[in-house]
């Protein structure tokens, strides 16, 4: 007769082999994806970039001779007036060029009487026929060379004045020193910038758009310029200047806005923010490029309702930026798939991992503005 113990246990192992027997059961497919809530707006371009304000003239002043720094006069926020001197260089060598130049002149002058006096005693000795004609020719050529050696040496002596004078460093406009770029004992050579002056006046803000709202961004109107340190206060700017080319460093292109005067707070090397506003006639309904699903000759989207998808037809009005403008098929408030649309089916369930506004999600957040922040100047 079998043991207790070993009936129980045989008991157990047919339980679970008949356990094991059983179908697994089946789980509903489920999707994860990812959707956005559809609205209606009327902004059609709304961004903003951070930049500097900046002088809208700068000057890079340097002398037009070579020497050695002397006298520096101004320092960095130093304001000056046109025709204030900023730096000077030693003038002995030029001092010395002009002496030069003189002495040449008085020479060339001696030689050029002495040549007239030679030429009036040839006249009167070719009145009284006691030389020849050809005699006479050679005493008048002569003069006439001295003339021109004479006209020669002073415009030597005149330039060479000029070259003493360039020693000194003037202002040529009315501004700020915004940088010193040599000190004393530093020797330069002509044409080395040595000092900045802004312009008092007109101001701008620099900013560093990327390539793909350029376009975009530079046909917009509608531009609104703060400072960081008084946000509070918008007023409206113009765009000067759109780089042709993209900054090698930060692959942005430069916008150059200019500020209203009523910024009369604005300093140079402020932070400022510029904003990009645009509105379309009538409200549209955008959606990102991966939002459609194409099928033959058709253009859909996914829209989810009650937790399982249908695809709906939709018509394309065009493009805005990086999205689609529908023109049909779809109205606000619906939710609609961005991402693996291409895995989905009619009536499958789905689970929608991150819902936010297709408007929200539309609009840039501000872009710092890496060239200006840096300081970078061209």
């Amino acid at each position: 007769m079998p043991h207790p113990l070993s009936l129980t246990a045989m008991a157990a192992a047919a339980v679970l082999l008949a356990a094991c027997s059983k179908p697994a059961e089946k789980t509903e497919d489920i999707r994860p994806v990812r959707a956005i809530v559809l609205q209606s707006s009327d902004v059609d371009v709304n961004a903003e970039f951070s930049g500097e304000v900046r002088p809208r003239v700068e000057s890079r002043l340097g002398f037009r001779v070579g020497g050695k720094i002397i006298s520096r006069k101004v320092d960095v926020g130093t304001p000056v007036k046109r025709g204030q001197v900023l730096m000077q260089l030693d003038p002995q060598d030029l001092r010395l060029a002009q002496t030069q130049a003189m002495a040449s002149l008085r020479a060339a002058e001696t030689n050029r009487d002495f040549a007239l006096a030679e030429l009036k005693r040839y006249q009167e000795l070719r009145e009284k026929n006691f030389v020849s004609q050809a005699i006479l020719d050679s005493k008048s050529s002569a003069y006439k060379a001295a003339e021109a050696t004479v006209d020669s040496s002073k415009a030597v002596l005149a330039g060479q004045a000029n070259q003493t004078g360039y020693s000194t460093l003037e202002a040529d406009i009315d501004g700020v020193v915004t940088a010193v770029d040599a000190e004393v004992g530093q020797v330069v050579a002509p044409g080395t910038p040595v000092v900045r002056v802004a312009k008092s006046g007109e101001k701008e803000i620099v900013i560093g758009v990327p390539e793909d709202k350029v376009d975009v961004l530079r046909k917009i109107e509608d531009v609104q310029v703060r400072l960081w340190a008084n946000p509070n206060e918008a007023a409206p700017g113009k765009i000067r200047e759109v780089s042709p080319v993209a900054d090698p460093a930060t692959r942005t292109y430069t916008f150059k806005v200019t500020i209203p005067p009523s910024m009369a707070d604005a300093k140079l090397g402020m932070t400022a923010s510029v904003q990009f506003a645009s509105k379309t006639p009538a409200p549209q309904i955008k959606v990102p490029l991966t939002a459609l699903f194409h099928e033959k000759s058709a253009t859909s989207v996914w829209v989810v309702e009650n937790g399982a998808v249908k695809l709906v037809p939709v018509t394309v009005g065009g493009a805005a930026g990086n999205e689609l403008v529908l023109n049909s098929g779809v109205k606000a408030g619906q939710q609609v798939v961005t991402a693996g649309v291409h895995l989905l089916k009619p009536g499958q369930k789905v689970k929608v991992l991150d819902a936010e506004p297709a408007q929200q999600k539309a609009q840039p957040q501000p872009q710092p503005n890496t060239k200006a922040v840096a300081g970078a100047s061209k």
